[in-house]
């Protein structure tokens, strides 16, 4: 029971959807006033992590023949075997992406209920089936999906369209491809093997690099910008010292594109993100 449980956090990339559901917390935190409770703001945090968790595992049930192949993959679930890629798979995670939507609208409301909706499509249909054997262009459209989180996190307080969630959203859409392409850097000849056109390995190293350390710098720098709308000391901490460390390693890859580099490129990447979305929760509890 216990190696099932691992294996299903596995192949529904739980700990993907943390970050996720935390995308979304963050953008109830950034917008200008609060007004859920604290069980509406849970709800909505496991709505997303359950849709998100349900994207994740049909990622792995769809490309398990891919993932069979690239070495940093082929131990998962569905690619080794120890998942059997049977219709009820399908059946649950449309089910569970199903009682996803039906609490965020509960909790929240419907314009929330799209959001989430839409952040588990792009990423379960767009990204995974439409674009990422076809494209170089697949994560930079699917990085919509963590964006969509934001919104749903600003929708469900009612302040779609204010400029702190806003600003973070489009952070998000930033963050996506150099954390992506950080990785597909590092694994290019697993990327080659299977087919799949990330930008590391269908563009020379300098270009690949360059565009790297622009996109992480361009949304740094967007990161700062929610202090002018509402956002305190704390978020400003966080958002400068996260994304300080993720512009130093993409400038360090820049000049001296390796394989660990890029490791370190696509750790500081997870540590910016998890640095700013903490940063602005703390942020809405301690200084509002």
């Amino acid at each position: 029971m216990t190696e099932t449980i691992r294996l299903v956090y596995q192949a529904a990339k739980v700990r993907l959807g943390f970050l996720i559901a935390a995308c979304a917390v963050a953008g109830v935190a950034v917008s200008p006033e609060n007004t859920l409770t604290p069980l509406q703001l849970l709800v909505l945090g496991l709505a997303v992590l359950g849709a998100s968790a349900a994207a994740g595992a049909f990622n792995q049930y769809y490309e398990r023949e891919i993932d069979g192949v690239m070495v940093r993959t082929q131990k998962r679930p569905f690619a080794s075997g120890r998942f059997q890629a049977s219709p009820l798979w399908i059946v649950g995670i449309l089910l569970t992406v199903l009682v996803s939507l039906v609490a965020t609208a509960w909790a929240t409301n419907f314009a929330a209920t799209m959001y989430v909706f839409l952040g588990a499509f792009t990423y379960g249909v767009i990204y995974t089936v439409w674009l990422k054997r076809r494209t170089w262009w697949n994560i930079v459209i699917g990085g919509l999906s963590g964006s969509f989180a934001v919104m749903a996190g600003s929708a469900a307080v009612g302040a779609t369209f204010e400029p702190a969630p806003l600003l973070l959203a489009i952070v998000l859409f930033l963050w996506t491809p150099p954390h992506f392409w950080a990785m597909a850097f590092a694994c290019k000849r697993d990327y080659q093997r299977a087919g799949v056109p990330m930008l590391p390995n269908v563009v020379s190293d300098p270009v690949s690099t360059v565009t790297i350390f622009v996109h992480a710098l361009a949304l740094v720098l967007l990161s700062l910008v929610p202090v002018f709308y509402g956002m305190g000391w704390i978020y400003f901490i966080g958002a400068a010292s996260g994304g300080a460390w993720f512009v130093y390693t993409s400038w360090q890859l820049m000049k001296k594109p390796t394989v660990p580099q890029g490791w370190r490129v696509f750790a500081a990447s997870i540590v910016q993100l998890g640095v700013l979305l903490t940063a602005a929760i703390l942020d809405n509890l301690l200084l509002r």
